[in-house]
């Protein structure tokens, strides 16, 4: 039990003839591998790009200063903080 013999393998080689053809299982076969090469390229892609990100984090924390604000520039006024409990109490 749980070993695959030879002879498991050339029926289920049948099966799949009779069931798509000799014809479809090269076609069928070559799109299966080009999945999994795409599938095997985003993964390492995806891998690649959280790393990338967690060294770009450990990096930003360390080099940059923020800016001064220049004398020139003049930024408007921030809106008054309203607490939302306190605006409903007051509503109400």
């Amino acid at each position: 039990m749980g070993a695959l013999k030879p002879w498991h393998i050339a029926v289920l080689v049948v099966v799949l003839v009779l069931l798509f053809g000799a014809k479809r299982l090269p076609d069928a076969a070559r799109s299966l591998g080009r999945s999994l090469r795409i599938i095997k390229a985003e993964t390492k892609h995806l891998t690649d790009d959280d790393e990338r990100d967690l060294a770009e984090k450990a990096d930003a924390q360390h080099g940059r200063q923020p800016l001064p604000p220049s004398s020139t520039e003049q930024r408007p006024a921030a809106p008054p903080v309203v607490d939302p409990v306190q605006r409903t109490r007051d509503v109400s």
